[in-house]
């Protein structure tokens, strides 16, 4: 089984990798890092592994986790409206997550007319248990 993790870079992205691995830990599950991003070629790949496995390093230490066994999914982006959280939805029911961790911010009622919000689509169309950890921001 896998908990799966949407990442983003953000001020908060640590906060959520955190719990993401005190999460998999608990359950004794492996941990699955999506990141839907516009640049996917080899070079932006492997620098986000290696962000990500710093990243991950650094939670691991604030979790006071010794290890849990993760990958990456690196998604293509697409302009359309709703694709990232239809994407990260996707690669959830594809590797069967037992739960998604995502970040969570407040926003301006203009900023979610405008925008949309792929927190709110995540939590309310996720077939698993969602677990949002709050900014600190």
């Amino acid at each position: 089984m896998t908990v799966a993790v949407a990442h983003q870079t953000s001020p908060y992205s640590q906060a959520v990798l955190t719990e993401a691995v005190r999460q998999a830990a608990q359950r004794c599950e492996d941990l699955l890092v999506i990141s839907v991003e516009k640049a996917s070629d080899a070079d932006h790949r492997a620098a986000l592994e290696a962000s990500v496995g710093d990243d991950l390093a650094k939670a691991f230490a604030a979790a006071q986790v010794a290890e849990v066994t993760w990958s990456l999914d690196l998604e293509a982006a697409s302009d359309e409206v709703g694709h990232t959280a239809d994407t990260i939805l996707d690669v959830v029911a594809r590797t069967g997550a037992t739960l998604l961790v995502i970040g969570g911010r407040r926003r301006s009622p203009m900023g979610k007319a405008l925008l949309g919000s792929v927190t709110q689509s995540l939590i309310l169309d996720a077939r698993v248990p969602v677990l949002v950890v709050k900014a600190d921001t």
